[in-house]
């Protein structure tokens, strides 16, 4: 049975963006040969390279497969210019990537959607997007972070008054109690919040292990829904607060009522409980960012989330996504305890990785949150007993070099010569 680009990969490739720096398409400077008018002669070029009408549909195509609205051909012939910037530095610097690097990349991309390569280009032709053009869009990206390794890798040097700095947005604390717990999240929809909470009530009457995570596969709107609404050990104080509360006098095997969030109702059922002991430190804060996308349903929200899956991979890249709309749209918060994240951010945020987001409805409008850090980690067997210094360091050195790769790419398209045929 032929498997569709829509159903097969769209609900994956928010995340599966997000795993380079910047993946984007274009082949190497095509002579300029064909004749005029037709799709594969040169409609721009960038420092004497040529994208082709060709390339541009493709990329076009592409991004539309991605959910992209507005004037998606200015922005693939965007992308496609700043693909020839990275590849023409690459030559400038000697640069080269290996056939072995970017079958790697192509089945790493592929994978994020639990495809092959050959299972993701299979889908691509289906949709009208050529095999080559997947290679390129992978190529781009591996070649400019060799580009970036290069110039910048071992040359950003960090203090160890900036290492202290950052350690002071965290204050280690012991960990009280970790918990096992099993979900189900009904979501407000056209019946309301009394529909909603009487289909959470089912849940809260569960009597054991078994028959929760029965109700949570048939009515749960959550991701965990398919594993019977389990989730992984978590410590408490990581727990939204009305959450924390709730979970708090409960013994395993029991549940909570019906607890209203933003836009859903959620119940918790607990699987087991660690009261203390030899735990590892608990996480002392959240760094995370919102956006506001826009209207739930909009082609505004719609195309901002498209935006910030393609080209942000860390938090300081919703910035340059940013750029034109009101300030208050973006909000950045860094060292917040957990018990004061707000709780429908609360909800999603302890699933998250640093660098992946998520949506959640805000009355009628929809915020991406994104994970910017969770912490960093305490080495106790190297007798830590603070965050540690070699984490601080890491993380200051990949924020500066993500910057300056910006600063770079910026820099080459101020100068480069862009003639639009």
């Amino acid at each position: 049975m032929t498997r569709h680009f829509s159903s097969l990969l769209a609900p994956r490739l928010a995340a599966l963006i997000a795993i380079s720096l910047v993946l984007a398409l274009g082949l190497i400077g095509l002579p300029a040969r064909a004749q005029s008018g037709s799709p594969f002669a040169p409609a721009i070029t960038v420092n004497d390279m040529a994208i082709t009408g060709y390339e541009i549909a493709q990329r076009q195509k592409f991004m539309q497969l991605l959910g992209a609205t507005g004037d998606v051909r200015k922005m693939a012939e965007d992308a496609l210019i700043e693909d020839r910037l990275r590849q023409w530095k690459a030559r400038q610097d000697g640069v080269a990537v290996s056939d072995q690097a970017v079958n790697q990349g192509m089945a790493e991309f592929a994978s994020r959607a639990n495809l092959s390569a050959e299972e993701f280009v299979k889908a691509l032709g289906e949709n009208g997007v050529d095999a080559q053009t997947y290679r390129d869009f992978v190529s781009a990206g591996v070649i400019w972070r060799e580009v970036v390794k290069a110039n910048f890798v071992g040359r950003v040097m960090v203090s160890d008054s900036d290492i202290d700095r950052a350690l002071r947005l965290v204050t280690p604390r012991a960990e009280r109690a970790k918990v096992l717990l099993s979900e189900v999240v009904v979501r407000i929809g056209g019946g309301g919040e009394a529909e909603a909470m009487a289909k959470a009530r089912r849940a809260a009457a569960a009597r054991t292990e078994a028959e929760f995570a029965e109700v949570a596969r048939e009515i749960s709107s959550s991701p965990s829904a398919t594993k019977g609404g389990h989730l992984d050990w978590m410590s408490i104080e990581s727990l939204p607060a009305e959450v924390r509360g709730a979970v708090a006098n409960l013994r395993p095997g029991h549940s909570t009522g019906p607890l209203p969030t933003s836009g859903a109702v959620a119940v918790f059922f607990m699987r087991g409980l660690d009261e203390g002991g030899a735990v590892a430190p608990s996480e002392r804060a959240l760094d995370y960012a919102t956006l506001t996308l826009g209207a739930t349903g909009s082609a505004e929200s719609a195309a901002l989330a498209a935006k910030v899956a393609a080209r942000a991979q860390r938090c300081d890249d919703l910035y340059s996504v940013a750029r034109g709309l009101p300030a208050d749209r973006l909000t950045r918060m860094e060292g917040t305890p957990a018990g004061a994240v707000p709780a429908d951010l609360g909800a999603v945020l302890p699933r998250l990785d640093p660098g992946e987001t998520a949506v959640v409805r805000r009355g009628g409008t929809d915020v991406l949150v994104m994970l910017c850090n969770r912490g960093r980690a305490i080495n106790a067997d190297l007798g830590e007993t603070g965050p540690s210094r070699d984490a601080a360091r890491s993380e200051i050195i990949n924020t500066r070099i993500t910057t300056l790769s910006d600063q770079l790419l910026a820099a080459l398209k101020a100068s480069a010569v862009i003639v639009r045929k």
